[in-house]
């Protein structure tokens, strides 16, 4: 199974790089499969490669969802 992670665009650092934002950790992503990317665009990220632009709503959407996963799954969290 893979997964693939929204992740903000902070930064184009090249024609085909960008530094994107993953839960506030900075990575540099391949663009070449992607078109017309700006800062505070959000993209799918999968192995270093950005795969598709996304809405923004739809990554906040998924984000929390994984945020909410995360929660659920941590032995210290209180419930």
């Amino acid at each position: 199974m893979c997964l693939a992670i929204p992740a903000c665009v902070e930064e184009i650092v090249a024609e085909d790089c960008a530094i994107v934002n993953l839960s506030g950790v900075r990575r540099e992503v391949s663009l070449a499969l992607v078109e017309n990317v700006k800062p505070g665009d959000y993209v799918i990220v999968h192995v270093g490669f950005a795969l598709q632009k996304i809405d923004p709503s739809e990554a906040e959407h998924t984000l929390a969802l994984f945020a909410e996963m995360q929660a659920q799954n941590d032995p210290f969290s209180a419930e």
